[in-house]
């Protein structure tokens, strides 16, 4: 194969981008997580201090507002939840801010939107409520709008649930 052709070069790069979507695949599915709903205390996402709690608030809702401000109230908690449940498994970083800058894991925090926009009220109180353990999803750890483009490995995960537009998963 003469990779100075156009077109091996591009069969050669999509055969690497297979091959590395494959081992992510694999890699994830090592360890299946827990997928029962957990309830979670502040002092569990913030040192007791006002300051360290009003943080993880503004925080988290920001990413809420940035990934789910068009939708329904609980789809809003539902987003907050997922974060709250990928901080508790071990396949994810074990802070707030851990989860919430991991490369490339949330198009807001990617694209800067979450410090473009001021999140709603409604995106206050709802990360408000998955901070102190509500989690209308049953402990799913992704969420994704199945009418956007989003890559193909994320349908491998198992859907717990839907809440408005967006699908929850474990």
């Amino acid at each position: 194969m003469d990779l100075r052709r156009p077109q091996y070069r591009l069969a050669a790069a999509v055969a690497v981008i297979l091959a590395l979507v494959c081992i992510a695949y694999f890699v994830e599915r090592q360890e299946e997580p827990d997928a029962a709903p957990i309830a979670y205390s502040s002092e569990s996402v913030a040192d007791a201090s006002p300051e360290g709690i009003s943080d993880n608030v503004d925080l988290l809702s920001r990413v809420i507002h940035g990934e789910a401000g068009d939708e329904p109230y609980l789809g809003k908690v539902g987003v907050g939840a997922v974060l709250m449940n990928r901080m508790r498994s071990s396949s994810f970083p074990n802070s707030l801010s851990g989860v919430i800058f991991e490369p490339y894991a949330f198009e807001s925090v990617s694209n800067g939107l979450i410090w473009q926009r001021t999140p709603s009220e409604e995106s206050v109180r709802a990360a408000s409520e998955a901070l102190n353990g509500f989690d209308p999803t049953y402990g799913a750890l992704f969420f994704w709008n199945p009418s956007k483009p989003v890559g193909p490995w994320i349908w491998t995960r198992q859907i717990i649930t839907q809440i408005g537009q967006h699908v929850f998963a474990i």
